[in-house]
């Protein structure tokens, strides 16, 4: 099989679908590997690194989309890249299933894609889960932007010139972003409190050393949280819910929001009133920035400073900022979900496979995605949900 890799085209996209470790692997399993030019100069891996490791490099662009049997890539293709793809090719990446207007053009070329968004939360599926390897880097750099930002120590100290407090942080969302999140606080020596509205996360969040921030629940409103994504909640607890986190964000020197709901716009966590209650200098590192927004006051990819002295960061694609470990991360998910189809005998999808079949979007010509919900997708939150 000739597997392509072909550089990013979506602004500030800087993350490649490929690395020398993971093409140097596929090369060895008797597989071809072509590299578009210049793939992964934004992650620091030239093309020479490529080449090293048994790739060849494609001059244009077209000739890699054209030559691909498999092609790997960080985001969905455009409509003019989907038109040079071959008839029946493969494609694989974050395909943006619940906006990409484009997928009927892959089924069209008799595609079958795949989009990794939509893997099954399950243990079988962690080492191919791009979500959760993108997040953990997401967690970790929001909290170095937030203090990028913050015009304070982030850690007590104790100085000759008097006693430093040390910074309250308040996150949003206990999935793998915010618990990435709160880990890099504490280390950071912030004061830290976390929010979810799944019980469950209660003991995760304490035994990275932060405090518990809790509405209190009927058994009713706990049994419906008893799993991997938040649920929708009654008026009164959404009520109860945004009184509680008002009043903690009030008191926070930064706040980092983390929630998402697959399909959905990003739930509002925070109001343009609370934002302008919260202390001069304060710090908002909104991680929904590019669904819409957990922040009122959020404006995607820009950092926006208010007139009561508090910074709301919307900066888009955080793992993006650290593209060689993101790059290498989302390489080796890609490739572990390969060998799912891929051996030295050859390649075969099996529609009997559950990771799969919840992944695949197109194939033989069919629209599968939103015919029949893949399980991954059909379990969709619609209250605060952490990033993955």
């Amino acid at each position: 099989m000739q597997i392509a890799i072909v550089a990013e085209r979506v602004a500030n996209e800087t993350r490649v679908a490929a690395t020398p470790e993971t093409v140097k692997k596929l090369v060895g399993l008797g597989h071809s590997v072509v590299v578009e030019k210049g793939a992964g100069v934004a992650s620091a891996v030239p093309d020479s690194a490529y080449q090293a490791a048994g790739a060849s490099i494609a001059a244009s662009r077209a000739s890699a989309l054209a030559a691909g049997d498999i092609v790997l890539t960080v985001r969905a293709l455009p409509a003019e890249d989907i038109a040079q793809l071959k008839d029946g090719a493969v494609l694989i990446g974050m395909l943006a299933p619940y906006s990409n207007p484009d997928l009927p053009k892959l089924a069209a070329k008799q595609a079958s894609a795949f989009a990794m968004e939509l893997l099954p939360r399950t243990t079988r599926a962690q080492s191919m889960d791009v979500l959760s390897s993108q997040n953990n880097i997401a967690g970790y750099k929001a909290v170095l932007l937030a203090n990028h930002y913050y015009p304070r120590f982030m850690p007590m100290l104790m100085t000759a010139a008097g006693t430093v407090k040390p910074a309250r942080v308040l996150i949003l969302g206990v999935g793998v972003a915010g618990l990435q999140a709160i880990a890099t606080a504490k280390r950071l020596g912030a004061v830290v409190e976390a929010f979810d509205v799944r019980p469950s996360t209660k003991e995760q969040v304490e035994s990275l050393g932060a405090k518990f921030v809790e509405v209190p629940m009927t058994d009713a409103e706990k049994a419906a949280n008893d799993g991997v994504y938040a649920k929708e909640m009654s008026e009164d607890y959404q009520r109860r819910q945004t009184e509680l986190v008002d009043k903690h964000a009030k008191q926070a020197d930064i706040v980092i929001t983390t929630a998402l709901i697959p399909g959905k716009p990003a739930p509002r966590l925070l109001s343009a009133a609370t934002v302008a209650a919260m202390k001069p200098g304060s710090v908002i590192v909104d991680m929904a920035a590019e669904s819409g927004g957990n922040v009122e006051s959020t404006r995607c990819g820009e950092v926006v400073h208010t007139d009561n002295g508090v910074t709301v960061v919307g900066t888009a694609n955080l793992p993006g900022l650290m593209a060689g470990d993101a790059s290498a991360l989302y390489a080796k998910n890609l490739l572990t979900f390969l060998s799912l189809m891929l051996t030295k005998e050859g390649f075969s999808i099996n529609l009997e496979d559950e990771l799969l079949a919840a992944t695949l979007v197109t194939h033989a010509g069919e629209l599968r995605f939103g015919q029949a919900a893949p399980a991954a997708a059909s379990a969709a939150p619609a209250a605060v949900q952490a990033g993955a």
